[in-house]
């Protein structure tokens, strides 16, 4: 196993484990934990997202440079994404959220659609 692999392995099991037990500390209301799951869970993400930065360094590639129009048109698509689940989560998981859930998943389905557009351009 050359040295790339190992890291690649060692980071993603440990990136995995700590997002994988911090969604349970947050969703899980037996443990009483949801602080502390989300910050497991944000380090647990920094992990994976430190994973995919080594993996290109260790391939012998100099790090990239940040595209900013790329990059913002992946920040939409993550906050579309996320307003569109959270609209799920309220609808799913919390009594009494059913119609602002709707309403909240709505907002996203449009964020969504907006995509294309946002990522094609309109010609």
């Amino acid at each position: 196993m050359t040295k790339k692999n190992f890291a690649v392995l060692v980071l993603t099991v440990v990136g995995g484990l700590l997002f994988a037990m911090g969604m349970c500390m947050c969703l899980l209301p037996e443990w009483n934990a949801f602080k502390p799951g989300v910050v497991v869970t944000a380090l647990g993400l920094l992990v994976l997202l430190a994973l995919a930065l080594v993996r290109w360094v260790m391939a012998g590639r100099p790090v990239p440079a940040v595209d900013w129009n790329k990059a913002g048109k992946l920040a939409y698509g993550v906050v579309a994404v996320l307003v569109l689940g959270a609209g799920m989560a309220m609808i799913m998981a919390f009594d009494g959220l059913m119609i602002p859930g709707m309403l909240v998943g709505i907002v996203g389905i449009v964020l969504l659609l907006g995509m294309i557009p946002v990522f094609k351009g309109l010609k």
